[in-house]
């Protein structure tokens, strides 16, 4: 499925990110909850460097892997709980050594949880053994403010900042999604230095299929895929307003912040400006967007958000 995906998006970048390891490496034995036991911290490093080989040997490029999804959340089917010290002691004396060691230049991302803990990603960053391997850190934003992204760039300037869930409630409205995941994620998270803006996840069916057993019942995908039905879902079209126009490669350019008007810019590598602006009132608002001596003014619906290319 990956490759007929890649043949379609060759572009594309893969990030692996693992819930738990074997059961039989925790000290729980079972696929939720527990913490990695640290006779086995090689060992589990040696399947990060066998699964980025693996698919390197079907011509599949991971560019990159999380260490552990949610490290503080073991409440999850699966997951694991992973503190920062135990993370830090992870990536210094076992899996940074062994991608060394195998080659490998797929990137080493930490943390993968929400922005209400900036100091775990702080933790580790401030290790500066397990500093050296580690690419940058990764957020979600079920807690915590989105501005903690940029507390974290702060600290370490020179290591990046990513945005790589989050979630769309099946019971949840269009409406209230929509405003809220384009200022805080596609505007946001950009604004805050992250690099990528992921939601979650792809697709399900009505009644948000597939999952694990205790795994998330509520997951609304991107799309909904019934038999030969397919519907696009909140996520599609927040996704939409960037992905289509904010190519690989962009660079996020100043913008002035508005009142009621959160907005994001980029400049293309082609060298187009793509402005994304949303009016989080309740009533239409006019405005106008200047680069330079161009000039082009525009009137939003309440609620509403738009891409201007030029």
């Amino acid at each position: 499925m990956l490759k007929e995906i890649l043949a379609i998006s060759p572009r594309m970048k893969l990030l692996g990110s693992p819930w738990s390891p074997p059961t039989w490496m925790k000290t729980n034995g079972d696929s939720k909850g527990g913490s990695l036991k640290p006779e086995w911290y090689d060992a589990y490093a040696r399947y990060f460097v066998k699964y980025v080989q693996g698919y390197a040997a079907e011509d599949i490029r991971i560019e990159a892997i999380t260490v552990q999804n949610e490290p503080l959340h073991p409440g999850n089917n699966p997951s694991l709980l992973m503190l920062p010290e135990q993370q830090a002691s992870f990536i210094k004396n076992h899996l940074g050594p062994a991608f060394k060691a195998a080659k490998l230049d797929t990137k080493i991302i930490i943390y993968d949880h929400n922005a209400d803990k900036p100091e775990y990603p702080i933790t580790v960053l401030s290790d500066p053994e397990a500093r050296a391997y580690i690419d940058g850190s990764a957020f979600h934003l079920y807690g915590g403010q989105i501005e903690a992204l940029s507390k974290v760039h702060e600290a370490f300037p020179d290591k990046h900042v990513y945005f790589t869930e989050q979630w769309v409630g099946s019971k949840t409205k269009f409406a209230d999604n929509f405003g809220w995941h384009i200022k805080n994620l596609v505007i946001g998270a950009p604004r805050n230095w992250a690099r990528t803006v992921l939601e979650w996840n792809v697709a399900a069916d009505s009644q948000q299929n597939p999952h694990t057993p205790g795994g998330c019942t509520e997951c609304r995908g991107a799309i909904t895929i019934d038999g030969d039905s397919v519907r696009r879902e909140d996520a599609y079209y927040i996704i939409a307003h960037a992905s289509k126009f904010v190519l690989p490669g962009s660079v996020r350019v100043a913008s002035t912040e508005a009142a009621g008007l959160p907005n994001v810019a980029f400049r293309t590598p082609a060298g187009r400006l793509v402005v994304i602006v949303l009016n989080e009132s309740s009533e239409p608002k006019t405005f106008g967007i200047r680069r330079g001596q161009q000039t082009v003014s525009h009137t939003l619906p309440a609620g509403a958000a738009a891409t201007y290319v030029w």
